[in-house]
């Protein structure tokens, strides 16, 4: 089913959890048993990222239609620009659509590991609104896109940048899911910002609980994200004793969520790193309090 249907249909927020497809069979495996695991838990559907230059195509492709196919929830594989030739990027499409897929969220992509500057292949696309614009034209697929409430560390400033993700979203573009934030202030003035430029498709909220400090910082200084002052000093804290920063970050991160869907987030969108206990325990929590339900308040 496509995720712009299943955004539209669903009476209650989505959730979703993004993965990435491993190097090894052994990987893949564990991978595999994970994913498994995670079907008890009835996520609205699950992405399958997509290795710089191509390097794990085959398996995001594969491990994309076993999902869908073998355990039954619905997927969507992540398809860049980076490395490919227009042809090349066609072939890959016809790959997915022979495989049964019907959700593609097109990126320009980073530069391959080694690399510090993004180019175009020679032939191939610049753009993750010329993907967007290839993949709408020629195919039945439902077309996500990433957006950046902190701005993307490429643009000048956010006009600029929502000038561009609306142009992703006239491309095709049909759901967004933001990069990872820990400040909902930042979604929130992002959302209506973009609504005010005439955004008006479903922008998801992209989380991702901290399990281990060190690793926290460095994904925030390569994507541009920030971490806010008193939850850094918490981490810090915590930095020794790596049970309890996991303790803290699964805490943070489901009361970041609850806030989020009581204010109208369409629904949160995991970044995993591959492991998803943090994040179903922070999905139990929530399908339990349910914050996106509206409670009168009792006074006394």
């Amino acid at each position: 089913m496509r995720i712009d249907e299943i955004i539209a249909l669903s009476e209650t927020p989505v959730f979703s959890f993004e993965f990435f497809p491993p190097k090894s069979d052994e990987g893949e495996r564990n991978l595999r048993a994970t994913l498994e695991d995670l079907r008890a838990f009835d996520p609205d559907f699950v992405s399958v990222t997509y290795g710089a230059g191509g390097s794990t195509r085959n398996r995001t492709v594969e491990l994309t239609h076993w999902i869908k196919q073998d355990l039954g929830i619905e997927a969507m594989a992540h398809l860049t620009c980076v490395g490919s030739t227009r042809e090349e990027l066609g072939e890959i499409l016809d790959g997915m659509r022979r495989e049964g897929i019907e959700n593609v969220l097109a990126l320009r992509g980073d530069p391959p590991r080694g690399q510090t500057e993004w180019r175009a292949h020679p032939g191939g696309l610049h753009y993750s609104t010329q993907l967007a614009a290839m993949i709408s034209a020629s195919y039945p697929f439902s077309v996500g896109a990433a957006c950046f409430p902190e701005v993307h560390p490429e643009a000048p400033d956010m006009a600029s940048d929502l000038q561009f993700l609306r142009q992703k979203v006239e491309a095709g573009a049909s759901f967004l899911i933001t990069q990872l934030f820990f400040d909902n202030e930042l979604y929130f003035r992002f959302v209506e910002e973009a609504r005010a430029v005439g955004i008006e498709v479903p922008i998801l909220a992209g989380i991702m609980p901290i399990t281990d400090v060190g690793q926290i910082k460095t994904i925030t200084g390569m994507c541009g994200a920030t971490i806010p002052e008193r939850l850094l000093q918490a981490l810090e804290w915590r930095a020794g004793d790596r049970e309890a920063a996991l303790q803290l970050g699964v805490a943070y991160a489901t009361l970041q969520c609850a806030e989020l869907l009581a204010r109208g987030a369409p629904g949160i969108h995991f970044y995993t790193l591959n492991r998803s206990p943090a994040t179903r325990a922070i999905l139990s929590a929530l399908r339990l309090l349910q914050p996106w339900v509206r409670r009168e308040v009792v006074r006394t």
